[in-house]
């Protein structure tokens, strides 16, 4: 069964600094193009960071970021360890809500990965972040 599971969220402080694990099972994360989605309370989920796999794409289109996260989130991947993360820096209330890990074998660029949700294959089951003090 091919799983993902989040891990790391939490409550912390507005300026605060968060990592969200996720690993991935049944399957090797680093053949699959991977993001972060977030979905706020009362608001559609959106895509918050994607990559691709590591080789695929131009180097402009191969990681994406929403623009409210720029500069504070950055995605990364540990393949040893099968499992992708999310840092957080600079939190603020507004990054409050329900983070997804995701992954998709569409050969596409992040952006559009990001953006269109039906493309995903694999869902995690959402870990909570709140950004409050």
């Amino acid at each position: 069964q091919l799983q993902l599971m989040e891990f790391g969220g939490g409550l912390v402080q507005p300026g605060g600094s968060l990592r969200l694990s996720c690993a991935a099972s049944g399957f090797t994360l680093d053949s699959y193009n991977v993001g972060w989605f977030r979905q706020a309370p009362g608001k559609e989920r959106e895509g918050v960071a994607c990559s691709l796999i590591a080789g695929v794409g131009s180097s402009e289109g191969n990681t994406y970021y929403v623009e409210s996260v720029k500069g504070r989130f950055t995605l990364s991947r540990d393949n040893t360890a099968n499992t992708m993360y999310l840092l957080m820096t600079s939190l603020k209330p507004e990054d409050t809500g329900v983070y997804y890990c995701a992954a998709t074998h569409l050969l596409t660029t992040a952006r559009t990965i990001c953006t269109t949700e039906s493309f995903i294959d694999i869902w995690g089951q959402g870990t909570q972040v709140t950004v409050s003090s």
